[in-house]
């Protein structure tokens, strides 16, 4: 750290974060982006000196920064990081450093350096704290603390911070999307005023994941981009904003329903961590945050099971004898995990019933579900079991025992989705019987996993009797649960589904090791799907399935080599009725499955990069090893080009002076495209390029038919 008064220099992972104070003020961020090396303490003393905005007729007589919490009584007339009231007063607060530590190095591994401030408004009776973390990855994040020191109770109504962004971010890029087609990219122009993305549902088909701006036409390997992230699963914010006075930045925080957050003298509340990152394009961009999650003890360090479920081949439909041959088939395939999906508990043969009665049916199971559970095992594969043990259909016993257990408010049962509702679990009597029947179904078998499930949006989430808000609670209890569950059981891994993707963020991801990026399949809408969900999550934490031929969810027919191409580089798994696939089917579904097995441990370690290749109807992604000494790309070929063949696609990521054998890798070597002879003239030979030739130049695209695509393995001497 370089430390030149009221200055800080943070440096780790290629980010610089130069922070300054003046006075008592709240610091704010002067740099936070590439490294700037190793900037002696008189250059320091003049960034903040050449970094002071000049003032300008109109405006207020003083200069107006950008803290980390954006206050109106420092002049910051655009969105105010915190805002509440105490019955009507204590609107606006004014904030006093009253200490201010920096740990670099800090003290511990995954933190590379820190910095803590507290400070005070006693006219308001508030007090707050500022934790702001440089991580080893070169991401950044910050959280904030807001305490109570004064007599009566100071509603809190947001509490976000934020990070300055260069002027020359013009765009912003978020994502957005719905149920069966999550992570769906959306850019526009940053303009003056304020971009503004919330989430109202606790979960998040809809949410941005990750909100960035940066210079116009950004790409996934070229132009400077910033981007943050709120770690929470619940209700959520982040914003863009450009004000009139040249500032630009981005912020977020917890989306705190009125009356929500009520703070009585001596309470706090703990805002979400907000995570920020930066990078030369979204692939150095994403790869702090994949870094970050790969570095952390509970990241799984096992080879990722290859994963059968059960729900597009049977549905509602359990029955041992059909599921054991289920089993069967899928073992002989060289699948490593079975998950018995929902519908083995209660009345629960269709989604209109028994959803919060966790008992296993006697009348579908009249011997439990021991029998599959140990054929499964004996197979050598492990056994996961569906939950979804925030909810509850009316038609149970449990809704019929207790309807006082639900989430409402105004005491009206909120509007339905997939007919049920949601459990307040921040009532005790209601969290303690969910814990004790989930801890009991667990006891009672041998269960490696489980795929957590959440089928609707809260709407009206009140606590019951007084209707009180109650979004945030239910989240905080949902974490504890999840933490008990694995407290209980320190070998169960855990799935995080949401009617697919609607809960992906860092903070479920603290708790669960992968997510469900969407309850569609198809292989086509994945290949969008999960170049979103990348930008945040690594391919080894994202389940990606081969369906049936024939999407469930769109109708549209695929070839298998198109599914498991498609599913091959993150999660794997198989979603299909395999008992149906013919012998050549299931001969040919268990190559793709071996290829992953070999080649996993560099899918699923490796860097993440995308082309960013001129013909729209191609993509071209891949992942390359740590060492850069081997890399597997896959060539997809979306639609018909206008113009065929649609010429070289420049392969990056590469080590510039390494020289690599190009050669299409088995099983994802089969090109059918209208080429007279051959998908290309140098695809039966493989080619010996430098990276740099790789990455400038290229390689010349095999010819593929619309809706297909082939894998190239990239290996040195």
């Amino acid at each position: 750290m370089s430390n030149a008064g009221t200055v800080h220099h943070l440096r780790a992972g290629g980010t610089s974060v130069v922070l300054a104070t003046a006075g008592t003020a709240l610091p704010q961020v002067l740099h936070w982006g590439p490294d700037l090396g190793d900037v002696d303490r008189h250059v320091l003393v003049d960034l903040v000196r050449v970094s002071e905005p000049p003032l300008v007729s109109g405006q207020l007589d003083v200069v107006v920064p950008l803290a980390l919490l954006a206050e109106h009584s420092s002049g910051w007339m655009g969105t105010p990081g915190l805002t509440g009231h105490r019955a009507g007063t204590d609107f606006s607060t004014a904030f006093v450093v009253r200490s201010l530590e920096v740990q670099d190095p800090a003290p511990q591994d995954d933190v590379a350096a820190r910095v803590r401030v507290e400070a005070a408004d006693d006219v308001a009776g508030l007090r707050i704290g500022i934790v702001l973390e440089l991580l080893p990855s070169g991401l950044l994040r910050m959280r904030a603390s807001l305490r109570n020191e004064a007599p009566g109770v100071f509603d809190v109504g947001s509490l976000d911070l934020a990070l300055p962004v260069p002027r020359s971010a013009a765009e912003v890029l978020d994502l957005t999307g719905r149920h069966l087609r999550e992570r769906a990219v959306q850019r526009h122009e940053l303009t003056l005023g304020t971009h503004l993305r919330e989430s109202r549902r606790a979960r998040g088909h809809d949410a941005s994941l990750v909100l960035a701006a940066g210079v116009a036409g950004f790409g996934h390997r070229s132009g400077e981009v910033h981007a943050v992230h709120v770690a929470w699963s619940g209700n959520t914010r982040c914003y863009a904003e450009r004000t009139n006075l040249g500032s630009s930045m981005l912020a977020g925080g917890e989306l705190l329903l009125a009356g929500e957050v009520r703070l009585a003298e001596g309470e706090t509340y703990t805002g979400p961590w907000v995570y920020a990152s930066h990078g030369e394009g979204l692939d150095e961009l994403a790869e702090r945050f994949h870094r970050f999650l790969r570095a952390r003890p509970e990241h799984p360090r096992s080879p990722r099971p290859v994963t059968l479920n059960v729900w597009e081949a049977v549905y509602f439909g359990h029955d041992l004898e059909r599921l054991s041959e289920l089993a069967d088939v899928a073992a002989a395939i060289g699948v490593e995990r079975y998950v018995l999906d929902d519908g083995w508990f209660a009345s629960r043969r269709d989604d209109t019933s028994g959803l919060g009665d966790w008992y296993v049916s006697p009348d579908v199971w009249p011997q439990g579900l021991a029998p599959l559970v140990d054929h499964v095992h004996a197979l050598g594969m492990q056994f996961g079991l569906w939950f979804e043990p925030e909810m509850v259909n009316p038609d149970s016993d449990l809704y019929r025992a207790h309807p006082d257990w639900i989430l409402s408010a105004g005491g009206r049962v909120p509007v339905p989705a997939r007919h049920q509702q949601v459990l307040d679990l921040a009532n005790p009597a209601a969290y303690d019987h969910v814990r004790t029947r989930l801890l009991a179904v667990l006891a009672e078998h041998e269960i490696d996993y489980v795929k957590w499930d959440y089928n609707r949006d809260l709407v009206e989430p009140g606590h019951q009797p007084t209707g009180r808000a109650g979004a945030h609670e239910q989240t905080l209890a949902v974490y504890r649960l999840l933490e008990e569950v694995r407290a209980a059981h320190p070998g169960l891994e855990i799935e995080s589904c949401a009617g697919g993707g609607g809960r992906a963020d860092l903070g479920i991801l603290a708790r669960t090791d992968r997510v469900w990026a969407s309850d569609c399949i198809d292989p086509l809408e994945r290949q969008l799907i999960e170049t979103g969900t990348r930008l945040l999550i690594p391919p080894e934490l994202i389940g990606s399935h081969i369906g049936s031929p024939v999407s469930h969810a769109t109708g549209r027919a695929h070839s298998l080599d198109f599914r498991a191409g498609t599913a091959f580089f993150s999660h794997l798994g198989i979603e299909w009725d395999v008992r149906t696939a013919s012998p050549q089917e299931r001969e040919r579904l268990a190559e793709w499955v071996a290829a992953h097995k070999r080649h996993r441990r560099l899918l699923h370690t490796g860097t993440v990069v995308h082309a960013d290749h001129q013909e729209p109807s191609l993509w071209v992604h891949g992942v390359v090893a740590p060492d850069r000494r081997e890399a597997i790309f896959a060539v997809v070929q979306a639609r018909t080009p206008v113009a065929s063949p649609v010429g070289r696609v420049r392969l990056p990521g590469l080590a510039d002076d390494l020289t690599y054998r190009v050669a299409p890798l088995p099983p994802g070597d089969v090109t059918t495209g209208r080429a007279g002879h051959g998908p290309a003239p140098w695809w039966d030979e493989p080619a010996v390029l430098t990276g740099r030739v790789l990455a400038a130049v290229g390689v010349q695209a095999p010819v593929l038919n619309p809706e297909q695509l082939v894998l190239l393995h990239l290996t040195t001497p």
